[in-house]
């Protein structure tokens, strides 16, 4: 066979057609047989490249929040998700969120309710250079929820409530896929400020039953010692550790919530989709039938910061587009009446078939 008529067969690079050229090349013998077939593998090749290369310049087009879902869309659709995806964080924490927006430091409360349950926060302070008490605010936004599931799920791994994080807490920072730079404002330095903000705080969560009140108030975080080095070229400066209080930690081993990681990193910027989801992934496991909820009781959940309903139920109906873009089968539908949820598999949320870190009830 002259060379004019041999294929390139560098051009196939993707492995299951590496394996089929392989196949090839031991099957057929006659040099004239075996380059119709490599050619039908180049030509296959440069199909799914030309596929790739519209694809890379369709998510290059897109703004950056809408191209990191549609990543996050094609790794699953690509991959299914691992045990290695898997992070945690406390059931109760989807179901009554903190703060969406900074509040004034002169607010020293926070309060959730949704449905028999509720929980208050309650600021605190810490000690500064100076000797002085200095007020912490409430922890808000995406990066306290961030934080939580980073602990969370550090306490599920170790197996210990003392979380080494020195190792830990930037490359968390990366994985988010925020800068670990540091500065007045960089990424880092506003996760140390929501960091101490939920050291100081003490959380008081309470669930009623017919002629039955029960309550518990703890800090979440009984100790901190974090020493984070300025420079992101260095490890921290020394041993950092984080200890849940008792009462968090053995209630973490019985309510742990399991969550996607990819998921939670497309939706890094919002807090109130991050509390959908993690609110959705709580209701699907604790449901055996379809469940309706109506518009209030949804505005009570996630309408925190809207005056009217009519704006609140634009932005909800848009939030949720965009959770169904990361998780088209979520079986979520809503309606002029409310929300209506289906039971449904771990998959819809992105999460292995195996569970049982969280238990029922």
């Amino acid at each position: 066979m002259s060379d004019k008529s041999t294929p390139d067969l560098s051009q196939i690079r993707d492995p299951d057609l590496r394996q089929k050229l392989a196949i090839a090349r031991d099957r057929f013998k006659i040099p004239a047989v075996f380059a119709v077939e490599a050619n039908q593998l180049i030509a296959e090749q440069q199909a799914r490249d030309a596929i790739k290369a519209n694809r890379t310049a369709e998510l290059a087009a897109m703004p950056r929040e809408k191209r990191r879902r549609a990543l996050t869309l094609d790794h699953f659709l690509d991959d299914a998700p691992t045990a290695e995806d898997i992070r945690h964080i406390h059931s109760v924490l989807a179901i009554c969120g903190l703060p969406y927006e900074r509040q004034p430091v002169e607010t020293r409360e926070y309060s959730r309710v949704q449905g028999n349950m509720g929980i208050m926060v309650q600021a605190g302070a810490t000690l500064g250079p100076d000797g002085q008490w200095v007020n912490q605010p409430l922890p808000f936004g995406p990066k306290a929820r961030l934080i939580l599931m980073h602990l969370c799920s550090e306490a599920i791994r170790q197996k210990s409530p003392t979380i080494e994080i020195a190792d830990t807490f930037t490359a968390f920072v990366r994985e988010m896929g925020f800068s670990d730079s540091g500065g007045k404002k960089g990424p880092l330095t506003a996760f140390r400020e929501q960091l101490n903000a939920l050291a100081a705080c003490s959380i008081r969560i309470a669930s009623t039953e017919p002629n039955r009140m029960k309550a518990k108030q703890f800090f979440p975080i009984e100790d901190m010692e974090v020493w984070l080095s300025s420079d992101t070229r260095q490890k921290s400066l020394w041993p950092s550790t984080v200890t849940f209080s008792a009462a968090m930690y053995e209630s973490l081993q019985r309510h742990a919530l399991p969550v996607n990681a990819r998921v939670v990193r497309a939706f890094q910027g919002s807090a109130r989709k991050l509390d959908i989801y993690y609110w959705a992934g709580w209701r699907i496991y604790n449901i055996n039938e379809p469940l309706m909820i109506g518009w209030d009781a949804i505005a009570e959940q996630f309408g925190s910061g809207f005056a009217r309903q009519r704006a609140f139920k634009a932005k909800f109906n848009e939030e949720i587009e965009h959770i169904k873009e990361v998780l088209p089968k979520l079986p979520l539908k809503l309606t002029e009446s409310g929300l209506i949820l289906q039971p449904a598999d771990p998959d819809v949320l992105a999460l292995p078939p195996k569970r049982t870190l969280l238990k029922k009830a």
